[in-house]
């Protein structure tokens, strides 16, 4: 469920309707709904209602300061996987003990970045960052908590790209070596094993996969104690998908997921961390475009729209659908036509949908992405020198632009000639 729905005609976000957010800031925008993501992180609080929890955000999958203050205004911990990402929750007002710190390479500079400002953990990735974290934090008179980030060889069953889990993945330490490096961790000055971390992929409809990798968990957390550690948290990742087609089957629940939690790793007695992203701000945004032409080609018709691949990379990079829909609800009876829907982009692969069916449309309608609220704004880029897509969020009768859109002028005051090519 979410908050992007027809009033009176015209597709609102909340209760303000798209039309006007697009003569405020004009298109391509993302739009973002406060309600939305209220609901979906409330959501996942209930679903977990049985035990001790902290909700970490994943913040790459939305990284927008206001977005992540709504969500720690709520409760919710971050999870981040860089210094920058660090920066962001803090600036959110998200205190260190509610922020937990992934990624395969940290740098010496992150982390002591993350033990200067607080940390709830570190969640290691393998024996060189180990080793590394021991040696910044003893530099600095601190201990660092850490999970290690536990591959545990399950296929996810879902796109390659976002696949996490598996042997030949980058992600983690495989399961085999866990014991011994758990061992190894003990020994080293300045660092405090708290909890094991494990995290097989992303966009998951199935919960096979995670019952499958929490079974391993369980066992692997029970030997690891027999083995003198003191394991008092687990962090279960992320990966809980959304309904990205609104015609298709939905994913399971998040009571669901809360429950294959319970009975894999329920009766340890550890506090449970989850990293959702796109299970929170998926469905709270849209890509709001407009229509440049129509196009009329040999065997089909194109729909050319201001937004691009450069503004929403998860069709060109994954293959990714996105619903998209008019602005304006047509009539019943309104003619539908099929159409390859593309961006102006000068690349064959800026295109968002072949063959969609769609109402017919005008030049200079309006038109939205739905499911956009994840992966879309913090994989933009200004390819092409397209000025970088603002965000506006939402709430109730209200919205506010939360990232302007830069002019072309300040694009390219960022760059500078060399003196030496000056005259």
């Amino acid at each position: 469920m979410d908050h992007f729905n027809y009033i009176d005609g015209v597709l609102c976000a909340e209760d303000v309707p798209l039309t006007k957010i697009a003569e405020a800031v004009g298109t391509p925008v993302y739009v973002y709904s406060t309600a939305t993501l209220t609901r979906h992180f409330q959501q996942l609080q209930k679903a977990l209602d049985w035990t001790d929890h902290l909700i970490c955000f994943a913040v790459k999958s939305n990284s927008n300061v206001a977005v992540l203050k709504v969500l720690a205004d709520l409760g919710a911990g971050m999870d981040v996987v860089s210094g920058g990402e660090y920066a962001r929750a803090k600036a959110a007002g998200v205190p260190g003990e509610r922020i937990v710190f992934s990624g395969v390479g940290k740098t010496e500079e992150e982390m002591r970045q993350a033990l200067s400002g607080g940390i709830r953990q570190f969640n290691v990735r393998s024996e060189p960052e180990l080793d590394r974290l021991s040696r910044v934090a003893t530099d600095m008179g601190l201990s660092a908590p850490i999970a290690l980030r536990v591959n545990p060889d399950v296929d996810a069953h879902t796109h390659e790209k976002i696949a996490t889990g598996k042997s030949e993945n980058k992600f983690g330490i495989p399961i085999a070596k866990a014991r011994a490096v758990y061992a190894y961790a003990a020994t080293l000055p300045g660092i405090k094993v708290v909890g094991v971390d494990m995290h097989i992929g992303s966009q998951l409809t199935d919960l096979q996969p995670f019952r499958e990798a929490y079974t391993k968990m369980a066992q692997l957390t029970r030997d690891l104690r027999a083995d003198g550690h003191e394991i008092i948290r687990l962090d279960m990742g992320g990966g809980l998908g959304i309904p990205y087609r609104r015609d298709n089957n939905a994913p399971p629940l998040p009571i669901e997921y809360g429950q294959v939690i319970r009975e894999t790793v329920g009766d340890l007695g550890c506090e449970i961390e989850i990293e959702p992203g796109r299970n929170i701000s998926g469905n709270a945004g849209i890509l709001l475009s407009s229509v440049v032409y129509l196009k009329e080609g040999e065997g089909r018709d194109f729909l050319i729209l201001d937004a691009a691949m450069n503004d929403l990379m998860r069709p060109a990079m994954y293959g990714a659908h996105h619903d998209i829909v008019p602005v304006l609800e047509p009539a019943v009876a309104a003619e539908v036509s099929a159409f390859d829907v593309v961006g102006p982009v000068c690349e064959t692969g800026d295109t968002f949908e072949k063959g969609m069916e769609l109402n017919r449309l005008s030049e200079g309608d309006l038109v939205a992405f739905r499911s956009a609220g994840a992966y879309g704004a913090v994989m933009a880029s200004e390819y092409n020198t397209r000025p970088l897509v603002p965000e506006v969020l939402v709430s109730g009768d209200q919205f506010a632009v939360i990232r302007a859109r830069p002019s072309v002028e300040e694009i390219i005051a960022r760059d500078s000639i060399p003196a030496w090519m000056a005259g």
